[in-house]
């Protein structure tokens, strides 16, 4: 009987220790060191815009805060600087975010419509016409900076706003993605709209721009960031400090040798991380529509 009993008994669950897995602990360490690679930097530098000129001039980039936060980033926003003193960093500030955003606007606006022509158009050479635009990504603006700036200046465009913007416009990445996002519509969209009267304008605007929302807003923050942190051209293309950006606003601190004055290192500094924060706000506030529209493949 006894046997028995014992043989109905139900058995203990056997208790396994968890085993831990070193995959997440390695992924997460290579994330924070990454990071932390990107991070220092904007740190080391926002440390050293908190001092005096004499001190980061004698000990180099400094790791502890200083004395002078207010007074380096009041100066730069709106006391005069560089050379002459006709510009302040509200006035760079401006000029670069009026070059970004007519950068991107552009960029968008010349790249749907030319995306939209090669798909939906059907004329002699379309694939031609793509391709001659695309192989233009072999061609940066450092290659064929010369030849734009004959152009700009033979046009009378030096020291302006639209000499700044135009040369930068055309772009071959634009026109690749609208044309891969235009090319995954529907056929049956397209032909509901043609049944329903739309013609080319009125399909355009009623019915590829709203479906276009995260793809508009993807390729605006790249092209924002993009246009934002330009140097080369602005440097080119202007010699007007009322022209000046604020990523050129920079350099243009640290150049004013006069006698035995000593640059405004800590300024610059200051200047170089109020030039960060617009493309972070961007980025920060929009980055789900980034992701989604590089990402999303069902439309």
């Amino acid at each position: 009987m006894s046997n028995a009993v014992s043989a109905a008994r139900p058995l203990a669950p056997v208790t396994r220790r968890p085993t831990f897995k070193w995959g997440p602990v390695f992924d997460h360490a290579i994330l924070i060191a990454g990071s932390a690679f990107m991070l220092v930097p904007v740190y080391l530098a926002f440390m050293t815009s908190t001092h005096d000129a004499v001190t980061v001039h004698t000990g180099g980039v400094q790791a502890l805060p200083g004395g002078s936060l207010v007074d380096n980033y009041a100066t730069v926003m709106f006391d005069g600087l560089g050379f002459s003193g006709a510009v302040n960093g509200t006035t760079m500030m401006l000029n670069s975010l009026i070059l970004g955003l007519g950068f991107a606007v552009g960029k968008i606006v010349l790249s749907m419509m030319a995306a939209y022509a090669i798909v939906y158009f059907r004329f002699p050479l379309a694939e031609f016409a793509f391709w001659a635009i695309f192989v233009t990504l072999l061609l940066p603006l450092e290659v064929r900076i010369l030849p734009s700036y004959e152009i700009v200046q033979s046009m009378g465009l030096i020291n302006t706003y639209t000499g700044l913007i135009v040369p930068l416009v055309a772009s071959a990445t634009g026109t690749f993605f609208f044309r891969q996002f235009f090319k995954s519509v529907p056929d049956e969209l397209i032909e509901a709209a043609r049944i329903d009267g739309a013609g080319p304008l009125k399909f355009f605007l009623d019915i590829l721009l709203p479906l276009s929302r995260t793809m508009i807003a993807a390729i605006f923050i790249i092209m924002f960031v993009y246009g934002w942190n330009q140097y080369l051209w602005p440097t080119l293309i202007t010699t007007n400090e009322d022209y000046f950006t604020l990523v050129r606003g920079i350099k243009q601190i640290i150049q004013v040798w006069v006698g035995s004055q000593i640059p405004e290192y800590g300024q610059a500094m200051a200047l170089a991380v109020l030039a960060m924060l617009p493309p972070v706000i961007v980025v920060v506030v929009f980055q789900s529509w980034f992701i989604k529209g590089l990402t999303e493949s069902d439309k």
